[in-house]
């Protein structure tokens, strides 16, 4: 049975992480990069409102739709309403700011930008929901749905009570599989319980699986010394089933080639390969971290309502994959409205109700000196 976006080639343009000069977009090297996408058969490309403030929508309108045809390929943008917008008429009007900068007319995926955990509700306050509906019988949008950031029973409610959404946009990878707070596997299954195709985000969470610790990277050299770490990762998503296409936020020409080198006659992982990246997997859970699950017991009775959970995944990336600038950027968007480690007041609430029996006030203080 064939799904949306069944047809389309399993590599996605992500303009997150565009080549920049300055405070600018690279708009020659993205040229560059576009065209050798395109030359190779791929189609698909995926901006938002906030990309780069603003600079990622504009150049997508540079570098792909003043220079092809309209029907040659798929852009996508996102309506983040959580992301200051006063009210309703000022969160709708970041989709016609995107119609603007962008100048593509219509979007052929729109998404509902990064619901979960406080998010959503700024999406049900301005009924974002019914205006994109109506924007989608007005032909501004093909295909309407959502990216989402929490656990796969939030994401589950979700679907239930919106079940027109055609499909979701997910954070997967080999690294978050079977992570508890990220819960990469969960919500997959969750959306392909409810019928609704995926597109991958962060198959190489944010490049920290492109520059793995020793011990994980020499499992996958061993197996194959011509394949890049990056390789493994964005197979490893696009192996999965109902899958629209899996992005891939490359930042430099460079990198298109090496993704364009094994993507552009995708197989999926083998057999043999799956059990390779198994056991790259079991080396990445050995590597000591804060042992939270995410049950957010902590947080119940914290009077600074500091962000436990959040803080400990951010701490868990540094931990974990050495990626300091990728675990502060996680942390400052997380712990943007407060909650941050340095308001604790160490009254110990937290640890006597942590099922894990994690010292909390002394990894919040290790997170306030690491992160901030």
């Amino acid at each position: 049975m064939s799904y949306l976006g069944e047809s389309i080639p399993k590599l996605g343009f992500g303009l997150m992480r565009l080549p920049m000069t300055g405070e600018e977009v690279d708009l020659e090297q993205t040229k560059q990069m576009v065209d050798l996408f395109l030359s190779k058969g791929f189609t698909y490309f995926d901006t938002a409102y906030g990309y780069l403030d603003g600079k990622s929508e504009e150049a997508a309108r540079k570098t792909l739709v003043e220079r092809y045809p309209r029907e040659s390929f798929q852009l996508a943008t996102k309506l983040p309403a959580w992301a200051g917008a006063k009210d309703a008429q000022e969160a709708r009007d970041m989709f016609f700011t995107s119609l603007e900068r962008t100048g593509a007319g219509y979007f052929d995926f729109y998404l509902l930008h990064n619901l979960g955990a406080d998010r959503t509700e700024y999406f049900d306050r301005f009924d974002i929901w019914n205006f994109l509906k109506e924007q989608k019988e007005k032909g501004l949008i093909r295909h309407l749905g959502f990216s989402f950031h929490d656990t796969a029973t939030a994401l589950d409610d979700l679907l239930t009570k919106h079940p027109d959404m055609e499909f979701v946009q997910l954070q997967i990878n080999y690294g978050d599989w079977e992570n508890d707070v990220i819960q990469s596997r969960k919500c997959y299954e969750v959306a392909r319980a409810h019928g609704k195709p995926v597109i991958i985000m962060e198959p190489v969470k944010g490049g920290s699986l492109a520059s793995l610790p020793d011990s994980v990277a020499s499992i996958f050299h061993e197996a194959d010394q011509k394949a890049s770490l990056p390789s493994w990762a964005i197979r490893f998503a696009a192996s999965l089933d109902g899958i629209v296409t899996v992005l891939s936020g490359m930042s430099n020409l460079e990198q298109m080639k090496d993704n364009l080198s094994y993507m552009e006659h995708f197989t999926p992982l083998s057999e043999s390969e799956q059990k390779v990246v198994a056991k790259a997997q079991d080396a990445l859970e050995k590597i000591p971290r804060i042992p939270c699950t995410g049950c957010d017991y902590c947080r119940k009775g914290c009077p600074q309502q500091i962000l436990i959970p959040q803080i400990f995944k951010s701490m868990n990336h540094y931990l974990v994959y050495d990626n300091l600038p990728g675990a502060k950027g996680n942390y400052s968007f997380e712990t943007r409205n407060g909650g941050k480690a340095s308001e604790c007041v160490a009254c110990g609430q937290c640890e006597s109700v942590c099922p894990q029996h994690i010292s909390i006030i002394k990894e919040l203080e290790r997170a306030k000196e690491t992160l901030e």
